[in-house]
């Protein structure tokens, strides 16, 4: 129940009708059950986090950092070391100067392949931004096929891999086969660990050779297990999403076999220099602590993706994943079906932030998309997903896609906010 205390500040200095608050009580009653899996889930992922900074022997000392070429930062090695632990693989690459997650699975990708190899993503189109990377769409310099590799997709069935498909798609120029774990901005639900495991198998009882790589941007931490723990080979994400627990303050990490690991790293600085080489720049206690932080904080940000999808799906709203389907990823998207609402319910998000509450998002031409893109994102850390978020193509059907919240009551509060928005507009009727 909302304490009357909690409604008087909720009317008083958030501007919530009384009828919002009565509708997200009631949604938030009928799954409150749910929440005991989650709890489950951050518990053992607590735990992994911290044996594997018992295990790497974490000291004090190892926040220390180094200038210039950033040889012999232990630190930066620690770093390293532990998430290789926590992710079950033979070598990690985390690093500050890792821009975002799209820069991770660049790295990743021109680290690996050569000129008449072939990239075979099996989950269907990948994200917007990585399309420019493969040069499926723009005209960007430098892209994969610019430096002739091939690519080619096969999509989905019914939101599961088509494993005999993908099989069949293997020739001797298939060097990676991709993996795209999250929703992105697409109308699936993200795909589970044991999914991704299955697909796995297969395919490597096909063709032990090829490498599997999985794209586990928003991910993290959502089950027991990681893409790692059952065969892939090699992985990538951001750090200002779940692992960094909303206190990393840029940066990415790509994990996986250390042969493949240290061909990225070479990309990364060059040709002998590998990851001996590069600064920290003193943000090691952060990416660390926050990755402390991060089953904790993912599992917040899990609850109010579940909230939002209750209350809006008992509004009527198609919302992807469903409330009872298994969530592999923190997105929750929600099919709005017109400019209107989506621009509504971003802005009610933006003005529920700490930080730019007074801004009101507009959709842009935004950098790595093909359609302008609404953006509400008012965080301590600019970019930031892990913390309280929803952006939007402007394009049909008008998903909204909400993710993050670095506590529960934050979630809670970007619902009320972007359910009175679209009261107020005349867009939903309560029910």
């Amino acid at each position: 129940m909302v304490e009357e205390y909690t409604i008087n500040i909720l009317c008083k200095q958030f501007g919530i009708d009384k009828d919002i608050i009565r509708f997200v009580e009631q949604s938030e009653r009928n799954i409150l059950k749910k929440f005991s899996k989650i709890d489950s889930v951050k518990e053992f992922n607590q735990y992994k986090v911290i044996s594997a900074m018992h295990k790497s022997r974490l000291s004090a000392t190892d926040f220390y950092w180094t200038t210039g070429y950033g040889y012999g930062d232990i630190g930066r090695d620690k770093v390293e070391e532990i998430y290789s632990r926590v992710f079950n693989v033979e070598d990690a690459l985390v690093r500050p100067t890792i821009a975002s997650g799209t820069h991770a699975l660049n790295l990743t990708l021109s680290g690996i392949l050569r000129p008449g190899d072939e990239l075979l993503s099996i989950t269907g189109t990948p994200y917007d931004t990585l399309q420019k990377v493969i040069g499926i769409q723009g005209d960007m310099e430098g892209n994969l096929i610019e430096y002739g590799i091939s690519y080619k997709e096969i999509p989905l069935i019914n939101n599961k891999i088509d494993i005999n498909k993908a099989k069949d798609s293997i020739t001797d120029k298939t060097k990676i086969i991709m993996i795209q774990r999250s929703t992105g901005y697409s109308d699936r639900r993200a795909l589970t660990v044991s999914e991704i495991g299955e697909a796995v198998s297969a395919i490597k009882s096909y063709n032990q050779d090829v490498i599997i790589m999985v794209d586990n941007c928003y991910g993290e931490f959502l089950e027991v297990k990681e893409p790692t723990d059952v065969g892939v080979d090699i992985m990538a994400g951001s750090l200002i999403k779940n692992p960094g627990g909303g206190l990393a303050l840029s940066g990415g990490y790509i994990v996986g076999r250390k042969n493949l690991v240290e061909m990225i790293s070479n990309r990364l600085t060059a040709p002998g220099l590998g990851k001996d080489c590069g600064l920290t720049f003193g943000t090691t206690r952060t990416t660390l602590q926050g990755l402390f932080l991060a089953p904790h904080i993912v599992s917040e940000a899990v609850k109010g993706a579940l909230l939002v999808a209750k209350v809006y799906s008992d509004l009527g709203f198609k919302v992807i994943p469903d409330v009872d389907d298994d969530r592999s990823d923190i997105i929750q998207a929600i099919e709005f079906l017109s400019e209107d609402r989506v621009s509504e319910f971003c802005k009610g998000i933006q003005s529920a932030s700490p930080v730019d509450s007074h801004v009101t998002p507009e959709a842009w031409e935004m950098p790595g998309y093909e359609d302008p893109v609404i953006m509400a994102a008012g965080g301590f850390i600019e970019g930031s997903s892990i913390e309280l978020s929803a952006d939007a193509p402007m394009r049909e059907p008008y998903f909204a896609y909400y993710q993050g919240g670095l506590t529960y009551e934050h979630c809670k509060l970007g619902i009320y906010k972007s359910l009175n928005n679209l009261y107020n507009k005349g867009l939903i009727d309560l029910k």
